[in-house]
């Protein structure tokens, strides 16, 4: 049987060590970073089947812009992307889920939010709006969440779910 591979990207020791023995447990091939370029480096020469990435790390976004650059690259476009984060995600039954994070953007519970998650709960579909130092608004796609601090049930079915 041919093992996954499975990156994790997180600025705690603690919790690369954590996920890993779960994860390596259940048969996995895991393979670890710690900061963004270390993140794109070993995605581009290793191209796991999956990726869990932390979101605030050097920078409060560092997460996500390791999730827009392995979406926007042609060898890594496809790796399926759990962020495990602690922000909370707002579920819609709406078929586009980049649609119903700018309507969120329109709500004013929600306008000066600087991060909005939101997950299809039929589909299964989610994203991430959130806005850079300068104010612009970036959308990336990504295939769903873990809550912190992880739940080894939660990030198995997960994974398993994605592979």
């Amino acid at each position: 049987m041919d093992r996954k591979k499975i990156l994790i990207v997180d600025d705690e020791a603690d919790v690369i060590s954590a996920m890993s023995a779960i994860l390596e447990n259940q048969g996995y091939n895991v393979i670890t970073a710690t900061s963004k370029d270390e993140a794109l480096k070993l995605a581009k020469a290793a191209v796991p089947d999956l990726a869990v990435l932390d979101v605030m790390m050097t920078t409060h976004y560092e997460g996500f812009e390791i999730a827009e650059e392995l979406v926007n690259d042609p060898y890594c476009k496809d790796i399926p992307i759990l962020m495990h984060t602690s922000i909370e995600v707002l579920s819609t039954s709406e078929s586009s889920v980049r649609e119903m994070a700018r309507e969120f953007r329109q709500d004013p519970k929600y306008r000066e939010l600087q991060v909005i998650l939101v997950k299809d709960t039929v589909s299964g579909k989610a994203g991430i709006d959130y806005r850079t130092e300068d104010g612009k608004s970036v959308w990336i796609p990504v295939s769903g969440f873990l809550r912190k601090p992880v739940d080894p049930a939660k990030l198995l079915q997960e994974i398993k779910s994605l592979l």
